[in-house]
């Protein structure tokens, strides 16, 4: 029996992108299945469609940055003497892994993170995801990872995005975050790298980042924790440089601090980043941002931003800030993924607070409309960062 009949019209071209998946080259192109796991994708497939009409359960009014589960997952495996080549969608759900995986001993993994939009014409789209690709694929070199190109990427997130679809919130209601993992799964016991790693991709509907909402958030500059030191895996996107700031920040939101600053490890003056997002200070209209050189996250947004700022007149520059300058900035702003554009209202440093200036009239909200209104389809996209998935 054919897959296709079990699918509508308005549905077929992501059916026809699911089939191919489990394409026989030996029938053309039909698509016969006789195996198990051809029955599995039958079944996913038949269940997407039925649902392809459900209203997903959330209140997109209440919607905040956290996991809300979602229905389907994408899986893709190799070894490490081999390359990517196919992979599924799964029910979203748990897996299975030795104890002594490469990942769960020795933080042989990465992430990325990335956004679907829904338009006002329902239409789908990705913002810049092939940059994300190339992050990733950057950041396996450094870990000794075998890494998916940029093509089955980017089409394994479309794939997901179309397989969650009803988790898409409305327009203005937030996003669907998309994760992709690149994980070592194989086992291994002494320090090497994993004989085999799997690439997975889940997604969840999100609001805001911060508790703040769009309102100025407040950050500590710290001296004592550093998030990276020069030589090390700071510019890669690694598991392993996340859980080392859970302290900091953990120890600034109990004196009601939205997140961590933090300084260069070795003079203990220069600007990084914060924890989960780059850092801009805009001084008599000029916008800086501390230069990339291993120990910073180079952020598609910070570098959307960058990019941006001369079609709107603004005077960008990548270069060392020091902590006296961020005191005597007109503005600071953070740029992410999870965050888009956040508006600093004020920083504490060596017991100092200092306010900046925040409202519809600063830098930073003219950028953030700018951006969103791209990522929206509110505008049109002359720079050529938007995917629509069809």
């Amino acid at each position: 029996m054919f897959l296709r009949r079990l699918c509508r019209r308005d549905t077929i071209k992501f059916s026809e992108k699911l089939l191919d998946r489990y394409r026989f080259p030996e029938f053309g192109n039909y698509h016969f299945y006789t195996s198990r796991a051809a029955s599995s994708s039958q079944q996913i497939a038949s269940d997407i469609y039925r649902s392809d009409e459900d209203e997903a359960n959330v209140n997109w009014e209440e919607l905040g940055f956290g996991i809300v589960p979602t229905d389907y997952m994408y899986v893709m495996k190799c070894s490490k003497e081999d390359r990517f080549s196919e992979g599924k969608l799964n029910r979203f759900g748990n897996i299975e892994m030795s104890p002594s995986a490469g990942v769960l001993n020795y933080g042989q993994g990465l992430f990325e993170g990335l956004k679907a939009y829904k338009r006002e014409d329902g239409c789908l789209a990705l913002f810049r995801p092939e940059e994300n690709a190339l992050r990733m694929q950057k950041g396996a070199e450094r870990m000794c990872m075998p890494s998916p190109s940029v093509e089955q990427f980017v089409d394994a997130v479309k794939q997901t995005v179309l397989a969650n679809k009803r988790w898409v919130p409305p327009p203005g209601k937030g996003s669907l975050y998309v994760r992709p993992l690149l994980i070592g799964s194989g086992p291994v016991l002494g320090l090497a790298p994993a004989p085999e790693y799997t690439f997975l991709i889940y997604a969840s509907p999100v609001g805001t980042y911060f508790k703040e909402g769009l309102s100025p958030i407040n950050l500590f500059v710290d001296d004592e924790f550093h998030r990276a030191t020069p030589g090390g895996t700071g510019g890669v996107k690694t598991i392993s440089n996340y859980a080392p700031v859970l302290k900091a920040q953990a120890l600034a939101k109990s004196k009601g601090f939205s997140d961590v600053l933090y300084l260069d490890s070795i003079n203990k003056r220069n600007l990084e980043e914060a924890s989960s997002c780059n850092v801009f200070i805009v001084k008599n209209d000029v916008i800086s941002t501390p230069t990339i050189e291993g120990t910073i996250l180079p952020g598609i947004t910070r570098k959307s931003i960058i990019e941006i700022c001369p079609h709107y007149g603004y005077q960008i520059q990548e270069r060392p800030v020091s902590v006296e300058e961020l005191m005597d900035a007109d503005e600071v702003f953070c740029t992410g993924t999870a965050v888009v554009i956040a508006p600093v209202g004020s920083i504490m440093y060596h017991g100092k607070r200092v306010e900046y200036r925040s409202g519809v009239e600063t830098v930073s909200q003219k950028l953030y409309s700018a951006l969103t209104s791209i990522q929206m389809g509110l505008v049109e996209d002359k720079m050529g960062w938007t995917v629509e998935i069809d």
